[in-house]
């Protein structure tokens, strides 16, 4: 199903340019004081920390028609998605170390190129408190960490939305939402109009993780590339309380867990994006810590063998 690739390469995007809050920018480092190069070769893995990508400063401006820091947005994204393809024509995972989520947009966009280049399907599990389907009509900040997934979809500016190469360089039906519970309301019309798929926490506390997590990988195939684009505001803030936009009543450590073996029995990932993670609010550094943790049981850390 996934890239099988055992090569493994770790970029880091040090910005916050799309976010509301200041500090995502420190999230690489957080991760690599946490140990995740070291939890990923102890995985079997060959790693490789590429560093940090440079791009410009924040600039801390307020919103220009209905988009906040755009040039600024583009141009880390240009630059994430460059460093993903360069990974990806190379055979190696790229892990994508993030900074805020807008970043999801230049990691897709080159998993999306990729895959039409090497006639691959693409599925996106998009792990978030927070559908980010806002445009500048709608979005009540302009923040573009709110707008990703629309962007993806073909939804905002033309810069945006033909990164890849292609507009819109995803449709709706390739991508499935695991753990949303906070959607603006003019976005939750846009994303039942557009048809994306959503399993809400409603939904978790209804059925469980465990049928969440069969009817999102159902129909994967080995000619389809999963990417997975973790925002760290997926889990509870009683765990993870190191985000700039938290909501209660996300998943807990054992459901958080459950999600990501699941993924790893099925056959793992292609890509991966661990985005929003800020250590200026966290507490001696334990949600890197926990994410790590988490990423260990992506990559098939278990209690026991299982078959």
């Amino acid at each position: 199903m996934a890239n099988k690739s055992k090569a493994v390469s770790l970029i880091g995007a040090p910005t916050d340019i799309g976010a509301s809050v200041r500090g995502a920018s420190m999230g690489p480092e957080a991760l690599r004081v946490a140990g995740l190069p070291q939890a990923l070769a102890a995985r079997g893995l060959d790693v490789l920390d590429r560093g940090n990508l440079a791009g410009p400063i924040n600039p801390w401006q307020g919103a220009k028609d209905g988009y906040r820091h755009l040039a600024e947005v583009l141009a880390w994204n240009r630059v994430v998605m460059q460093a993903e393809l360069a990974e990806l024509e190379a055979g190696r995972m790229p892990v994508l170390l993030g900074g805020d989520h807008c970043l999801g947009l230049g990691s897709i966009s080159a998993v999306a190129r990729h895959c039409r280049e090497h006639s691959r399907k693409l599925r996106v599990f998009w792990l978030d408190a927070h559908s980010d389907f806002n445009t500048a009509e709608i979005s009540p900040s302009g923040n573009i960490h709110g707008m990703p997934v629309a962007c993806l979809c073909g939804l905002g500016p033309p810069e945006l939305t033909g990164l890849s190469g292609r507009m819109p360089a995803l449709t709706a039906d390739e991508v499935r939402q695991i753990g949303i519970r906070s959607v603006d309301p003019k976005e939750k019309r846009l994303v039942h109009d557009v048809g994306l798929e959503i399993f809400d926490m409603r939904y978790i506390d209804e059925v469980g993780m465990r049928r969440v997590m069969e009817e999102a990988l159902a129909g994967l195939d080995d000619n389809t590339h999963l990417h997975v684009s973790f925002d760290v505001d997926f889990l509870d803030p009683s765990i993870a309380p190191a985000v700039g936009t938290t909501v209660p009543g996300g998943p807990t450590y054992r459901e958080a867990q459950l999600c990501m073996e699941m993924i790893a029995d099925r056959g793992g990932v292609g890509s991966l994006d661990i985005m929003e993670l800020n250590p200026a609010l966290d507490e001696h550094n334990r949600t890197a810590v926990l994410v790590v943790d988490l990423v260990e049981s992506l990559f098939g850390k278990s209690t026991l063998m299982r078959a």
